[in-house]
């Protein structure tokens, strides 16, 4: 069966997950020339960019707001697994021993990756 107990919605959860994640990654840092590009528009010429140099970089999140943003990513992560762990229980996929173990495992892992999580910005191989 393989789930599909919440029409697989877990996905959509780690997917605003992992959109925080680049969040925090971007914060403060500059934008890539492809990004600068894709302002375009009123924004694409050195003029502005002179005038406003900000518009070169991210907006920097403030201490307190990244700290917020980590806590958000990691909740949603764990929303992410329970949603998955009861999805696969509810659909017959688990029973409640492997449920519990499955669980449990999937929370250690994800304990194990924020221990050492970077939150860096993931390079763009297209990059221009």
């Amino acid at each position: 069966m393989s789930g599909g107990t919440f029409n697989y919605n877990q996905y959509r959860i780690r997917d605003i997950a992992n959109d925080i994640e680049q969040e925090i990654a971007k914060s403060g840092k500059p934008k890539s020339q492809r990004e600068l590009k894709d302002e375009g528009g009123w924004r694409d010429n050195d003029e502005w960019y002179k005038k406003y140099p900000e518009d070169l970089n991210h907006h920097k999140l403030r201490d307190e707001i990244l700290e917020e943003f980590k806590n958000a990513y990691e909740m949603l992560r764990k929303a992410e697994i329970y949603a998955q762990r009861v999805d696969w229980y509810l659909a017959g996929d688990d029973g409640e021993d492997s449920f519990l173990e499955r669980l449990k495992s999937d929370l250690e892992l994800l304990k194990s990756e924020l221990a050492i999580k970077t939150f860096e910005v993931e390079e763009d191989e297209d990059e221009d």
